[in-house]
C-alpha cells in the first residue's frame, strides 16, 4: 500500500516502477480513502502500541493506493525493495532509503507474510478485481 505521504510527495509512479522493475507483476490496484475502521483492521496487530492511534490518523488523512503484486519470492523481493521501517536506517538503494522521512512517513507498507498478503489483500480487493495474467517475459522466469 501506497500511503499519503507517497501520494502527497508525487511519488507513486516511482515507487511503482521500482516494483515493476525488479520484475514482479501487479495484479490489483485502486486508490481508496480508507476508513478509521479498515485501518484499524489493517493494523490490529499494533493495537495497545504507542503509534498506533497516530498511524490509524496518518493512513486515513489522504487517499492510499492499495496493490497486489504477483512474482517469484514476492514478498521477500518487496520487503527488501521497501527497506526498513526507520527510513534513516534503511538502505541506500531502497524506497525507504532513498525518500522516507520517518517512521511514520515512509511511504508504503508491505505485507510481512503470505499470511497477513492474503489478510490484506482480502481486505481491500474482491476476486473480479485481481487480475492474474501473463507477460511477454513469463517464460524467461
Amino acid at each position: 500500500m501506497l500511503k499519503p505521504d507517497a501520494i502527497q510527495r508525487r511519488l507513486v509512479g516511482e515507487i511503482i516502477s521500482r516494483l515493476e522493475r525488479k520484475g514482479l507483476k501487479l495484479v490489483g490496484i485502486k486508490m481508496v480513502w480508507m476508513s478509521r475502521q479498515k485501518a484499524e483492521e489493517l493494523y490490529a496487530m499494533h493495537i495497545g502500541k504507542p503509534f498506533f492511534d497516530a498511524l490509524v490518523t496518518f493512513v486515513t488523512s489522504s487517499p492510499v493506493i492499495v496493490m497486489a503484486w504477483e512474482g517469484e519470492n514476492a514478498i521477500a523481493a518487496i520487503r527488501q525493495l521497501i527497506g526498513t521501517t526507520n527510513p534513516i536506517e534503511a538502505d541506500v538503494g531502497s524506497i525507504r532509503g532513498d525518500f522516507g522521512l520517518s517512521t511514520t512517513l515512509n511511504l508504503i507498507h508491505g505485507a510481512d507474510s503470505k499470511q497477513s498478503a492474503i489478510r490484506e489483500i482480502e481486505l481491500f480487493f474482491s476476486e473480479d478485481e485481481l487480475f492474474s495474467h501473463d507477460l511477454c517475459d513469463d517464460a524467461w522466469i
